[in-house]
């Protein structure tokens, strides 16, 4: 099979990410060689490498589209710095990509950087949007609560000193999330360093 038509049976996965086992049952190959077709369509430029075992289809594929496959088959969203950053709510750019998901706490190194799992109980995950395609974001109100409440539950503290907030960012949403919190002194804990977060914030 030429690398052309490789591609366009990948292509036809339907999804910007896929395994080598899913190409492998694709091409009704043996996973050594399928490793080696891929390696090929690499250096091809048709295809990259995330981490061992994943691949995207588009070598410029957005990082934020990247986390659900590395919790699956736990569902994940991006949150914390990484998107007050991609709102503007914060200026400094993250050095890792964090993303929150039902998923426990590790450290993933892909070629697209580091991402740090958060583990979140159900109850609090969501408040997010997006797609497969373009992939899953908190809203500005729930990326500020992920960042408080996992700091909080890990005995430390979130400082942003150059915070700032979107015009129609509801304030009201993060003590929504906070009555989620089941435990009561960390609930009170959260919404106390919250309001602290938000006193001299415009």
């Amino acid at each position: 099979m030429k690398a052309a038509e490789a591609y366009a049976e990948l292509r036809r996965i339907g999804r910007p990410l896929f395994t080598t086992r899913e190409a492998a049952t694709l091409w009704r190959d043996q996973p050594a060689s399928t490793s080696r077709r891929l390696g090929k369509l690499e250096k091809a430029g048709l295809v990259v490498r995330i981490r061992r075992g994943l691949w995207a289809l588009d070598p410029e594929i957005e990082p934020r589209m990247v986390g659900p496959y590395l919790t699956a088959p736990l569902p994940s969203y991006l949150s914390l710095f990484s998107v007050l950053a991609e709102h503007g709510m914060i200026e400094q750019v993250p050095g890792q990509i964090s993303i929150v998901s039902l998923a426990r706490p590790r450290r993933i190194l892909t070629s697209l950087g580091l991402y740090v799992v958060h583990q979140l109980t159900p109850d609090l995950f969501g408040g997010f949007a997006g797609s497969e395609g373009h992939g899953y974001l908190a809203r500005p109100e729930k990326a500020l609560f992920d960042l408080v409440y996992v700091r909080a539950a890990a005995g430390s503290r979130a400082h942003l000193p150059e915070l700032s907030l979107p015009g129609n960012f509801d304030r009201g949403e993060l003590s929504r999330w906070s009555e989620r919190i089941e435990n009561r002194r960390l609930r009170t804990l959260v919404h106390r360093r919250l309001r602290e977060l938000l006193r001299d914030v415009v």
